[in-house]
């Protein structure tokens, strides 16, 4: 079971934290949609197979490009995806002008002629503009993401700040720390904190000053934020808090979302996270790996 970390779901104005546990997904020859991974369900638009792939935030829609290598030319797939996580269908979409196609709910293609420097995305009063990478096509990042997720799983101790929406109105910043083996606390900037190691955790409210104790089902960390890795290529090069970092798009079947990381040359640890997923649009800047203060039961 993976274990994936949010300041999560914010609904109505009302901010609830919790520790999202999240199965990885596994194959299956059902036909019943539902034993399948949502990504793979009719009705959410997940990209074409080898796509190199971009996404955003659009309000409360997830909105997410797909450009797939062709030979001479290049298939353009945009993805929009509702707060519900179904494909927003009937929309109006331009990519370099041109009128994009439906091809099934939330999913509009087009082919490109040649390989642009970029693609300009048109949905609703949205323009989205999407510069390619300047070496086309660009080399696959799966061997790097399996060593950017050796490094999370061999980590003592990290930190983060995360911030996480839902829509372009509600939102929360927070500060986590993680220790191994199964460590985690946090605090939301003006709300709820927790603290959990180890089969208990407690929890304190925003106008509280005693902490809370509940039971607690047992965490693994560190580990990353993702699922499973699909479609996986490197965008370029960045600096990082002063350090050299690939930048890496990939799409999770197993969130479902689209994610861009950067990850360090050296030791390939996640420095910055970006997630669009259906009504969590979440960034992380992650530091103090192995020097993170320890995490301790309140007192």
């Amino acid at each position: 079971m993976a274990v994936v970390l949010a300041a999560a779901a914010l609904s109505g104005g009302l901010i609830v934290l919790a520790l999202l546990l999240r199965p990885g997904a596994t194959s299956s020859a059902s036909t019943d949609q539902s034993a399948l991974p949502v990504s793979e369900r009719a009705g959410f638009p997940a990209p074409p197979h080898g796509a190199v792939v971009f996404s955003r935030q659009m309000g409360g829609d997830g909105l997410a490009l797909g450009v797939v290598p062709q030979r001479g030319r290049v298939l353009a797939q945009v993805s929009v995806v509702g707060p519900q996580g179904n494909g927003v269908s009937g929309l109006d979409v331009h990519v370099n002008g041109a009128a994009a196609a439906a091809c099934g709910a939330g999913c509009y293609r087009t082919t490109l002629s040649g390989t642009p420097a970029s693609v300009d995305v048109r949905v609703r009063s949205t323009t989205w503009r999407v510069a390619l990478p300047a070496a086309w096509p660009p080399r696959d990042a799966s061997a790097l993401l399996e060593r950017a997720g050796r490094a999370w799983r061999s980590l003592r101790s990290l930190s983060f700040h995360e911030r996480l929406a839902s829509d372009s109105v509600h939102s929360t910043t927070s500060s986590w720390r993680v220790e191994a083996p199964d460590r985690v606390a946090y605090q939301v900037q003006g709300g709820w904190a927790g603290i959990v190691v180890g089969a208990r955790r407690w929890d304190r409210s925003p106008a509280g000053s005693r902490w809370k104790p509940s039971p607690q089902s047992r965490l693994t960390q560190p580990v990353p934020g993702w699922v499973r890795v699909t479609d996986a290529h490197v965008l370029g090069s960045a600096v990082i808090g002063g350090r050299p970092a690939w930048r890496v798009s990939f799409f999770d079947p197993g969130t479902p979302g689209w994610f861009t990381v950067a990850i360090d040359r050296q030791n390939f640890h996640t420095l910055d996270s970006r997630m669009t997923a259906t009504a969590h649009f979440m960034h992380d800047v992650y530091g103090s790996f192995n020097t993170t203060s320890p995490i301790t039961p309140p007192r």
